[in-house]
């Protein structure tokens, strides 16, 4: 990477969030006019939810054993092991599912955003669309954006749900607690301000993903090295965003519920 000015630095990543701004605000506006295309949102539905269902899973259940395992070996030197059903399920519903899950999506599906429209970039289609009087942030940003959160919102309560069940596997099989009672817990842990704050994090990060992955492809330079740039950078800055944007809203959440 060549070395340049402060100056010219500042400048860059200026007009890198201002064209950022102006293609997420096009992709938002556009779901409010025609044409729809509704057909790619349900086909980048089915890439990006179902086609994340086995990771997803995956992470959230074995996420879920071994929080109840390290939860309940702690637990146990102050003789309240019962409670591993509280931790496992406020901590997967309040922080871990979601911000797992939004890592997990953006590994598997920012890296894709970036690399197909950065390959259609490079070999121009995209110019050949504007050329053919198709919008491409209309057609190629919009569904993605629109399936990413859609989808987002229900592989994180899958997440939590898979989560909480690999608890109850290692809580009753290795800690011998009641299966009952642990889901009881689970269930009594839980308020309207805890399930509010982990449904609205997938919220976020599933604009952060579609976003991120669609610029860094819609900008790629520089032939097929560029590609390979633009997926890294999309992966890394969504991934970091997500973290940021999780310690935002948490905050805020507090604020408003209390806990």
């Amino acid at each position: 990477m060549p070395l340049v000015s402060p100056e010219v630095f500042a400048k860059q990543k200026l007009a890198a969030i201002q064209e950022y701004s102006i293609l997420s605000w096009h992709a938002i506006a556009n779901l409010f006019s025609l044409p729809r295309y509704w057909a790619d949102i349900y086909t980048q539905m089915d890439s990006i939810g179902v086609g994340s269902m086995p990771i997803v899973v995956l992470t959230g259940f074995f996420t879920g054993c071994v929080l109840a395992l390290q939860s309940a070996t702690s637990l146990q030197e102050f003789g309240s092991v019962s409670l591993t059903g509280n931790l496992v399920a406020l901590s997967m519903v309040k922080e871990l599912g979601p911000v797992l899950t939004g890592l997990m999506v953006s590994g598997r599906n920012a890296s894709g955003m970036a690399s197909e429209l950065g390959s259609m970039k490079v070999t121009e289609q995209i110019d050949a669309m504007r050329a053919l009087g198709t919008d491409p942030i209309r057609k190629l940003v919009t569904p993605r954006l629109y399936a990413t959160v859609f989808m987002l919102f229900f592989l994180t309560i899958v997440a939590d749900a898979v989560g909480i069940a690999g608890g109850a596997l290692v809580s009753v099989t290795l800690m011998g607690l009641n299966a009952s009672s642990y889901f009881n817990n689970s269930y009594r842990a839980l308020v309207y301000g805890d399930i509010a704050q982990g449904l609205t994090k997938p919220l976020f990060s599933g604009f952060i993903i579609a976003t991120v992955g669609c610029y860094f492809g819609i900008t790629t330079t520089g032939g097929t090295q560029g590609v390979g740039k633009s997926t890294t950078q999309a992966v890394v800055v969504s991934s970091v965003f997500i973290i940021i944007v999780d310690f935002i809203v948490s905050r805020a959440m507090i604020g408003i519920f209390g806990r």
